[in-house]
C-alpha cells in the first residue's frame, strides 16, 4: 500500500518540463525588454510580465477542463466569433488606423486572435464528424475552404494582413492533415503565385504593398519603406557571435531600430545576446513545437490529433513568419514573437494553445476506456 501523496495527482500530472521551458522564454522575453527599455521595467516589462505569469495560469485552468468540452464548443466558438469580426466591421474601435478590437467597456477585445484557435478547433471538429472516405471529395473540402475563407476576409478587411495569412494557415494545416488531396494544395499555391500580383496591385492598401515589394530590395529605400529591414540586419549582424551584453546594444536604445519591443524585439535580443542567445531561443520553441507535435501523434481521436496538430503549427507559424521578417527572407506583416515581443494578443493566443495542448495530453495519459 502506498503512502499518501505529497504532490496531488492533478498538479503531478502536468508536463512540468514543458511548463517549465514556456516560462523561461517567458522570462527571457521579460528580460529584452527590460533592456530595451534603457534597464526600466516600464513601460513594458512590468505589465508584460503581469500578463504572462496571469494567463500561463489561466492556461494550466484551461488544461484542466475535459477535452470533450473542446470538441463541443469548437463550432459554436467559431460562429460566434465570425459574428464578433462583422461587428468589429460595424463598431469596432480604431487604434494605429486599423480597426481590430472590440471595446466592451471593461475589457477590449480582438476577435481576430482568438480565430487563430477556433479555426484550427472548428475544422478539427468538423473532419472528426464526417467520415474519412468523404474527406477527399467536395463534400469535404469547400465547407472548410469557405470557414477559412469567410474570417480571413474580414480580418483583411481590418485590414491585418499576417493575422489574415495565419488564419489561412491554421485551416490549410487541418485539411492537409485530415488527407486532402495534394494536389489541391499544389493547385492552389499555383493560383496563388497567378493571383499574387493582382492581390498586390489592388487588394493590399498603399503601406502593405510597400511593404512586400521593398523586402526583395530594401537597400533600394533604405531610409524610407526599407528603415525597418535594413536596420534589423544592422543590428542582428552586430551582434556577433556572444552579442554586445547586456544593456549594451546601441540600435534599440539610440531608437535606430524601430518596434525593437514588438516585431523587432529578435533584433533587439540577437545585438546583445548574439548569435547564441538567438540559437538558444530557437531551439526552446523548436522543443516547445516538438512537444506539442509528439502530443498530436500520442492522440486517441481524430478530433484530438488534428487539433493537437493544428495549435503546434500556429505556434511554429508564429515563430517562423516573425523570424523571417526580421532578418528581411518575408515581408513585414506585423506578427510579433510569441512570449518575448510585447503585447497581450499573440501572448494570450500561444498560452491559450498551450492549454489546449496540455488538456489533449492528460486525456492521452489516461487508461484506454473499454
Amino acid at each position: 500500500m502506498s503512502g499518501p501523496r505529497i504532490i496531488p495527482e492533478p498538479i503531478a500530472q502536468l508536463p512540468w518540463r514543458v511548463i517549465l521551458l514556456v516560462t523561461a522564454i517567458g522570462c527571457f522575453g521579460l528580460v529584452v525588454l527590460y533592456s530595451a527599455a534603457g534597464g526600466s521595467l516600464t513601460p513594458w516589462a512590468k505589465p508584460q510580465g503581469v500578463r504572462f505569469f496571469v494567463l500561463l495560469a489561466g492556461s494550466l485552468v484551461l488544461s484542466r477542463l475535459p477535452l470533450d468540452l473542446w470538441r463541443r464548443i469548437a463550432m459554436p466558438g467559431y460562429l460566434v466569433l465570425v459574428v464578433a469580426l462583422v461587428l468589429v466591421e460595424l463598431l469596432g474601435a480604431v487604434r494605429g488606423g486599423s480597426q481590430r478590437w472590440l471595446d466592451v467597456g471593461f475589457i477590449r477585445l480582438q476577435p481576430s486572435e482568438l480565430m487563430k484557435l477556433f479555426i484550427v478547433l472548428g475544422a478539427a471538429r468538423f473532419y472528426e464528424l464526417m467520415p474519412p472516405a468523404e474527406t477527399r471529395r467536395f463534400s469535404g473540402i469547400w465547407p472548410v475552404a469557405a470557414m477559412i475563407a469567410v474570417p480571413a476576409a474580414l480580418v483583411m478587411k481590418q485590414p491585418d494582413l499576417g493575422t489574415a495569412l495565419m488564419i489561412c494557415a491554421g485551416g490549410a494545416t487541418v485539411m492537409f492533415l485530415a488527407g486532402v488531396p495534394l494536389r489541391l494544395f499544389i493547385g492552389g499555391a499555383m493560383a496563388l503565385a497567378v493571383a499574387a500580383p493582382l492581390a498586390v496591385n489592388f487588394l493590399l492598401h498603399d503601406y502593405q504593398r510597400n511593404r512586400v515589394l521593398i523586402f526583395m530590395n530594401p537597400e533600394s529605400d533604405p531610409l524610407g519603406t526599407g528603415y525597418h529591414i535594413s536596420q534589423s540586419k544592422i543590428a542582428i549582424g552586430s551582434g556577433g557571435i556572444w552579442g554586445k551584453g547586456f544593456l549594451n546594444g546601441t540600435q534599440s536604445h539610440l531608437d535606430y531600430l524601430p518596434e525593437g519591443h514588438t516585431d523587432f524585439v529578435f533584433a533587439t535580443m540577437a545585438e546583445e545576446w548574439g548569435l547564441v542567445g538567438g540559437c538558444l531561443l530557437i531551439l526552446a520553441f523548436i522543443l516547445v513545437i516538438r512537444w506539442g507535435l509528439n502530443v498530436a501523434q500520442a492522440a486517441q481521436t481524430r478530433f484530438a490529433r488534428l487539433a493537437a496538430a493544428g495549435l503546434s503549427t500556429t505556434i511554429f507559424i508564429y515563430v517562423m513568419v516573425n523570424l523571417m521578417m526580421v532578418m528581411g527572407l518575408a515581408p513585414v506583416v506585423g506578427i510579433p514573437l510569441p512570449l518575448v515581443s510585447y503585447g497581450g494578443s499573440s501572448q494570450m493566443t500561444v498560452l491559450l494553445c498551450l492549454g489546449i495542448l496540455m488538456a489533449i495530453d492528460r486525456e492521452n495519459r489516461r487508461p484506454a476506456r473499454w
